[in-house]
């Protein structure tokens, strides 16, 4: 059983991941091209994010096997969030200069945020 502190560390851990993948080692190529359903630069992206979280969960007990089911759901889920922003974003021809922008890019960020609960919840058992 996973204890209170290892509890901490694993949301602490998807956090440090999400940021790595959509901030640090997001590349203009796979920013570019989120919004075109099925380019290898939103694959790629949401690859990224699924391979990150596989040590993860891993780390925290789940058996590899399903590590990688979930990691491979949630880089399935991600794309399309970031899909389905991007998409907004571009037939509303919005900018960082408008607010409906940020309003959008809270929501993608929540949306990540949810996956990450439902992540915490596997490695809980729930």
């Amino acid at each position: 059983m996973i204890t209170n502190p290892e509890m901490i560390a694993v949301l602490v851990l998807f956090q440090i991941k999400h940021f790595i993948g959509d901030y640090l080692w997001q590349t203009d190529w796979m920013l570019a091209n989120k919004g075109r359903y099925g380019h290898p630069g939103g694959l790629v992206h949401a690859g990224v994010h699924g391979a990150l979280s596989a040590p993860i969960l891993i780390w925290a007990g789940v058996p590899a096997g399903a590590a990688l089911m979930l990691s491979l759901a949630e880089a399935t889920v991600h794309y399309h969030i970031d899909w389905a922003k991007a998409r907004a974003v571009r037939r509303r021809d919005l900018d960082a200069g408008q607010t409906a922008f940020w309003r959008y890019l809270g929501l993608d960020q929540g949306a990540h945020q949810v996956t990450y609960i439902a992540l915490f919840a596997a490695v809980l058992g729930l």
